[in-house]
C-alpha cells in the first residue's frame, strides 16, 4: 500500500477511538498484556537466580513474517550481536508507544493513549520511502490501526467480554419476500447455467428467476455481497468437508442463505450458528451443547454436522433439491408432503402449495445466489474480494483457563481470541477444550500458559511491562495488591520494575468475577412465572398454540 493509504487508515483509526470516547461508557475490563518473567526453557530451580540485567527481550527481524510480534520470554542477551536496522528500530520503539497506550486507555487517559497510539503509528509511517524493507513497518502499521480500533472499542465498553455476541440470521426476512421476474433476463441465465458446471441441478424457473433479479438488485446485491465477502474465511474449510462428505459443493450457499456466514447467527426459531441447527439436531449430529460452550456455533464442527446431515437427507429421498427443502423444514415435513400429493418432486410440490411458504422460496433463492455468485460479471457485479482464510493453531486446555489470559498470551485483543472460538459461551474455556489462536503462536501461547498456575488459570492474567510503569499502576489496574504481585514474582520489586527495558512479563494474581446472585434469582424466578403461566393454559389454547407455531418457520434442521 501507498504511504497516502495508510496515513488514511490512522486517521479512521482515530475516528473511531473519538466515537468510542463520545459515548462516555466507562472502562469495564482490562486489555491484554503480554507474558511472563521466566525463561520457558529454563528449569524451575534456576530460574529464582536469573538477573534482568542479563537479559533482554528477543527482537523480531525485519524481514519476520508475523505482522504482530509475538510475546517473548526474555533470553540471554548474544555477545556481538549485529546492530539493529532502521525497520527494527523502529518496530521496537513503535511497540513501546502501543504498549503505553493500552496502559492509559486502561487508567482512563483517553487523549493520552491517543497521542501514544499516534506516535506507535507514525514512526512506522514515516520511515523514507527508500528504507530497506519498509514494506515490514507498513504491514505493522496496518496491524497496528487494526488493533487501536479493537481496543478502543473494548475499553469503553462496545463490547462485552463476557457474553458472546449475537447477530440475527438473515435468512426469514429474505424468504419472507417475493420480488417480480424481468422476462429480459430469462434468456440470459438460460445461458449462463448452460455454460455452468454445477454439481448441484440448477433449475432455472419463475420462482429462481425473482430471486436471480433480488441478488442483482442494489438491496440484493448488499446481502450477497457481504456472504461472498465472508466466506472467505471459511471457504476452503467447507469445500474440504463438502468433498470428504459427498456433498454437492455448490451447498455451501446453503450456509450462505441460512447465516451469511455468521457463526453466532440465531434465528427466531432458537436455530443458531452457520448453519442453523436446533438442539436436538445438532445433538443427533453430535453437536454437544452445555452452559460452558455450544458446538453448533463451532464452524468447523457444525459444517461437518451439516454436510453429513445433507448426505442422510438425499440418501433418503432421493433428491438434492427435496434433501435441500428438508434441511429447511425437517425430513418429516417432506415425506408427507410426498405421500399426500403422491409426487416426489420439490418444484412438484412447490407448486401444490404442499410445503411451507418459507420452504417454497428456500430452495429458489439458493439456486438463484449459486447462479449469480458464479459468474458475477455478467449480471453486472462487480468482482468479490473475499476475507482472508482463517488460519488457525489449536491448543488444549489442561485446566479451566480465561479468554483473557489467552488473549494475553497472544498478545491480541480478547474479542480476537472470541471471533475465533465463537463456540464457547462465557469467558473461559474448560479443561480439555481445544481452544483455537492464530496461526504460529499456538506453542508461544502454550509456554506461557505454562507459567500460570493451572488451578490460577480462570483469574490470573499475564501483563508486559511498558517503560514507565510502577508496581502501583499495574496493581490498580488489575484490582490487586503490589504485594501479591511480589509474591506471584519473586523478582519483581519497585526497583526491578523501574528498570525493566519495556516488554518484560508479570503474573497478576487477578480474583476471578463472581456472577451475581441477584442476577441468577432473577433467572430462577422468570423460569418459575414461566412455567407456572404454561400449566394455566387451557387445552384449547395449547391447541391453538401448537397451530400457530406449525404455520411458522420451520425448525427442523
Amino acid at each position: 500500500m501507498t504511504r497516502h493509504l495508510y496515513k488514511s487508515l490512522k486517521v479512521l483509526a482515530s475516528l473511531a477511538f473519538l466515537l468510542c470516547l463520545s459515548s462516555s461508557l466507562p472502562a469495564q475490563h482490562s486489555s491484554p498484556r503480554i507474558i511472563s518473567n521466566h525463561f520457558a526453557s529454563t528449569p524451575a530451580a534456576e530460574r529464582n537466580e536469573l538477573k534482568f540485567d542479563d537479559f533482554v527481550i528477543a527482537a523480531g527481524t525485519a524481514s519476520g513474517q508475523p505482522l504482530l510480534k509475538p510475546p517473548m520470554l526474555l533470553v540471554g542477551r548474544e555477545s556481538g550481536a549485529e546492530p539493529q536496522s532502521a525497520v527494527s528500530k523502529a518496530i521496537r520503539e513503535s511497540e513501546r508507544h502501543f504498549q503505553s497506550g493500552k496502559f492509559l486507555l486502561q487508567e482512563s487517559k483517553p487523549e493520552e493513549a491517543r497521542r501514544e497510539f499516534d506516535l506507535a503509528v507514525d514512526l512506522l509511517l514515516d520511515l523514507p520511502e527508500d528504507t530497506p524493507e519498509r514494506q515490514v513497518a507498513e504491514r505493522r502499521a496496518e496491524e497496528l490501526v487494526r488493533l487501536i480500533h479493537r481496543y478502543s472499542l473494548e475499553s469503553f465498553g462496545a463490547q462485552d467480554q463476557e457474553t458472546p455476541k449475537v447477530v440475527q440470521s438473515p435468512l426469514p426476512a429474505m424468504l419472507d419476500m417475493t420480488f417480480p421476474i424481468d422476462p429480459a433476463m430469462t434468456n440470459k441465465v438460460l445461458a449462463q447455467v448452460a455454460a455452468t458446471s454445477s454439481q448441484l441441478p440448477l433449475v432455472v424457473n419463475d420462482a429462481v428467476l425473482s430471486y436471480v433479479n433480488y441478488f442483482t438488485s442494489e438491496r440484493g446485491r448488499k446481502v450477497l455481497y457481504a456472504g461472498l465477502r465472508r466466506s472467505g474465511r471459511y471457504k476452503p474449510m467447507i469445500s474440504r468437508i463438502l468433498d470428504e462428505e459427498g456433498v454437492p459443493q455448490e451447498l455451501i450457499f446453503l450456509a450462505q442463505a441460512e447465516s451469511a456466514f455468521m457463526p453466532q447467527a440465531v434465528s427466531r426459531a432458537a436455530a443458531v450458528g452457520m448453519w442453523q441447527f436446533v438442539r436436538f439436531r445438532g445433538k443427533e449430529y453430535g453437536l454437544a451443547a452445555d452452559k460452558m460452550s455450544d458446538e453448533r456455533l463451532d464452524p468447523e464442527k457444525a459444517t461437518r454436522a451439516a454436510a453429513r446431515h445433507l448426505h442422510d437427507l438425499y440418501r433418503q429421498l432421493g433428491d438434492w433439491h427435496l434433501a435441500m427443502a428438508a434441511y429447511n423444514c425437517g425430513p418429516f415435513c417432506v415425506e408427507r408432503a410426498v405421500q399426500r400429493t403422491g409426487y416426489a418432486d420439490y418444484w412438484e410440490l412447490r407448486a401444490r402449495n404442499a410445503l411451507p411458504r418459507e420452504t417454497r422460496n428456500y430452495v429458489p433463492a439458493i439456486l438463484a445466489m449459486a447462479i449469480v455468485s458464479k459468474n458475477l460479471a455478467a449480471y453486472g457485479l462487480e468482482p468479490v474480494i473475499p476475507d482472508q482464510p482463517l488460519e488457525c493453531d489449536t491448543i488444549q486446555m489442561t485446566a479451566d483457563t480465561s479468554l483473557a489470559l489467552v488473549a494475553d498470551a497472544a498478545d491480541l485483543p480478547v474479542s480476537d481470541i472470541r471471533d475465533l472460538n465463537p463456540s464457547l459461551l462465557r469467558g473461559v474455556a474448560p479443561a480439555g477444550y481445544q481452544v483455537k489462536v492464530p496461526h504460529g503462536r499456538g506453542n508461544v501461547v502454550l509456554a506461557a500458559l505454562d507459567t500460570v498456575p493451572g488451578e490460577k488459570r480462570r483469574a490470573w492474567r499475564l501483563h508486559r511491562v511498558t517503560e514507565g510503569e510502577t508496581l502501583a499502576s499495574i496493581a490498580r489496574r488489575y484490582s490487586t495488591a503490589a504485594s501479591s504481585i511480589v509474591a506471584a514474582n519473586p523478582s519483581a520489586n519497585t526497583a526491578s520494575i523501574s528498570s525493566f527495558d519495556g516488554g518484560e512479563i508479570l503474573l497478576i494474581p487477578a480474583l476471578a468475577k463472581a456472577e451475581p446472585a441477584a442476577k441468577a434469582s432473577r433467572t430462577r424466578g422468570t423460569a418459575a412465572h414461566a412455567r407456572a403461566a404454561s400449566t394455566r393454559r387451557t387445552p384449547v389454547k395449547v391447541a391453538a398454540t401448537s397451530a400457530r407455531s406449525a404455520s411458522r418457520k420451520p425448525v427442523a434442521r
